[in-house]
C-alpha cells in the first residue's frame, strides 16, 4: 500500500429531531491507503451510510475534517463514484448509452468503444444496445459496475452494493468486482451490513459502535483471494467481528 488516499478526522455529525439533536456520528477517524480495499460494518442504523455520505462529499459533518489526496473534500469530486442499493442507470439509455453519459469532454477517445470495452468486462457483451428494464437485477447491477468503471475513478464509495440481489448473484457480483479489482487499480470504501461479504473482498474491516458511532474494532484480512470462507481463519475472523457486533 501507498500514500493515504483518504485521511478522516475527528467527524461528528447530528441531525435535528423532535427531541434536539440526535447525534449520529461521534468523532469518527481513520485513513484508506491508496488501493487499499477497507470494509466498514455495523449495526442496523449506526449511522453507516450518513457516513459514507459525509466522506463521499453529499453531507457535511459538524465538525471533524475529510481529506482526498492531501485535500479537504468540500463536495463530490470526479474522483471518487458511488455504487448504492438504490441503482443509478438511467431507465432511457441503452446499457452503452449509460456506459457513455459519464464520459464527459474529448478525452476519452472513442467513447463508445471505450463503453463497449467494459459492457464486455462485466458480462454484457451483447446488451450494449438494450435498455435497463430489458435486464434482470444482477445485469442491472453488472451495468452499474461498468458505468462506475468507464470513467476511471480513483475512489469507489460503495453502500450495500448487492443487497438486494440474491445470494447467487450476490456471491458472483463479488467475485466480478474482486477480478475487475484484479485488473485496474482503485480504492474501495464498502459500507455493508453482511459480514462475510466484508471478508471475502476486503484487505481491512472496521466495526462502527452504536449510535453514535465511532469505530469500535479495525481488524486486517491477511487471506489471499480467492478467499474460502468455510476455512478456519476466515471463520475465526467472522466470529471475532460478530462478538464486537453483539452477536
Amino acid at each position: 500500500m501507498s500514500a493515504d488516499k483518504i485521511v478522516v478526522s475527528g467527524v461528528h455529525k447530528s441531525f435535528a429531531s423532535d427531541k434536539g439533536a440526535l447525534p449520529v456520528i461521534g468523532g469518527v477517524s481513520f485513513q484508506v491507503a491508496d488501493g487499499e480495499f477497507v470494509a466498514i460494518v455495523g449495526p442496523s442504523g449506526c449511522g453507516k451510510s450518513t457516513l459514507m455520505n459525509i466522506v463521499a462529499g453529499f453531507e457535511r459533518a459538524d465538525r471533524g475534517t475529510v481529506l482526498v489526496d492531501g485535500a479537504e473534500h468540500a463536495g463530490p469530486s470526479p474522483k471518487g463514484i458511488v455504487i448504492s442499493q438504490h441503482g443509478s442507470v438511467f431507465p432511457w439509455l441503452t446499457v452503452q448509452q449509460n456506459l457513455m453519459f459519464g464520459l464527459n469532454g474529448h478525452s476519452h477517445g472513442d467513447k463508445a468503444a471505450l463503453a463497449d470495452h467494459y459492457a464486455e468486462m462485466v458480462g454484457l457483451k451483447g446488451f450494449e444496445a438494450s435498455y435497463p428494464h430489458e435486464l434482470s437485477g444482477g445485469m442491472l447491477k453488472r451495468a452499474e459496475l461498468a458505468r462506475a468503471f468507464v470513467v476511471k475513478p480513483d475512489i469507489l464509495y460503495m453502500d450495500e452494493p448487492f443487497s438486494a440481489l440474491d445470494a447467487l448473484m450476490n456471491l458472483r457480483m463479488r467475485t466480478e468486482l474482486l477480478r475487475i479489482l484484479g485488473e485496474e487499480r482503485h480504492t474501495v470504501l464498502l459500507i455493508t451490513h453482511d459480514v462475510e461479504e466484508a471478508i471475502y473482498m476486503a484487505d481491512r474491516i472496521m466495526v462502527l459502535s452504536p449510535r453514535p458511532a465511532t469505530i469500535q474494532a479495525s481488524f486486517d484480512v491477511d487471506l489471499p483471494h480467492p478467499r474460502k470462507l468455510s476455512s478456519p481463519q476466515a471463520q475465526s475472523l467472522r466470529e471475532s467481528i460478530l462478538k464486537e457486533l453483539g452477536l
